[in-house]
């Protein structure tokens, strides 16, 4: 199966200054875009916003190409959702929909191209333990994390090889075959997913585990 990104930019070595910036720093860059998605109303702020994200992205090193792979997955689905709010509410209101969603992508694909992904964890372990005491796991939480930036690629690339081989066969225009593979490829996946984590003691709670009191 070959691999594919999804969204996300990953992670590029580096020594720029935004790779050396603390990672709570990084997780507010984050957190401030998504606000500014809700609260920037003017298409030429959000144009603007867009740009300096794009050049602290290029800033970092990470590289053009990196940026364009993380973002063109979305492009279709920002094309559809542009034509329609450019249909139902004007030009300027479809822009400003369709760059604060970049926005946020640009500014989460900065961060996890500027982190390696074992701090990336370790940052989402720190941030989860406060919520211990109502019973939140935080290695858990990374773990289920770290298993969802895994499976997101290899779905992504599944229905790509599923996709190609279709056409090959003049079938890309037959939904069964292109689902059905691809939904058999993902269960064996997610049950060899569950049956390593199982082998290593993962995946269910202490109290349920065969020969706990």
């Amino acid at each position: 199966m070959r691999g594919h990104g999804f969204l996300l930019a990953n992670y590029a070595p580096g020594e720029s200054l935004i790779h050396r910036a603390p990672l709570w720093l990084k997780f507010m860059v984050v957190v401030s875009c998504g606000m500014a998605s809700f609260l920037i109303v003017d298409w030429r702020l959000a144009a603007a916003a867009l740009a300096l994200m794009c050049t602290l992205f290029l800033l970092s090193g990470a590289g053009p190409a990196r940026l364009v792979r993380a973002v063109r997955p979305l492009l279709p689905v920002l094309l559809a959702i542009g034509a329609f709010q450019w249909w139902q509410l004007g030009a300027p209101v479809a822009a400003r929909i369709v760059l604060n969603v970049l926005l946020c992508v640009v500014a989460a694909s900065l961060l996890t191209a500027t982190t390696p992904l074992q701090r990336l964890l370790d940052g989402v372990v720190s941030l989860a333990r406060p919520f211990t005491r109502f019973g939140a796991d935080p290695e858990r939480f990374a773990l289920t994390i770290a298993i969802m930036l895994r499976s997101i690629p290899f779905i992504a690339g599944a229905y790509a090889d599923v996709r190609d081989s279709a056409r090959a066969r003049g079938l890309e225009r037959n939904p069964r075959a292109l689902v059905l593979p691809v939904f058999i490829t993902t269960v064996a996946y997610a049950r060899h997913t569950g049956e390593a984590l199982a082998a290593r003691g993962l995946g269910e709670p202490e109290d349920s585990r065969p020969g706990d009191g």
